[in-house]
């Protein structure tokens, strides 16, 4: 699997979200609304959830081991990082 494009949209609001990012896999397949948060140990990224008829948020798309998870964060918050910031 290959990351072939990240775009990140930058949020300036108050809140723990930092930006709306979606990532392009082999260049043929897209998942949008992964969301970068800002938590206490630093920045993170949340897959794209639903909420269920339980009240439950539920992961809609999400990654199948911990390497992978770990490959897609890094690569994401480096995108994070490069994006230019939004005007207030």
């Amino acid at each position: 699997m290959n990351i072939t494009d990240v775009r990140v949209r930058k949020i300036a609001k108050e809140g723990k979200m930092r930006a709306v990012v979606s990532i392009t896999i082999d260049d043929e397949f897209v998942v949008h609304d992964i969301k970068v948060i800002e938590g206490e140990k630093g920045l993170f990224i949340a897959m794209p959830s639903r909420k269920s008829s339980d009240g439950e948020y539920r992961d809609i798309a999400h990654p199948i081991n911990t390497q992978t998870r770990d490959k897609l964060q890094k690569l994401v918050l480096e995108a994070y990082e490069k994006a230019e910031d939004v005007e207030e």
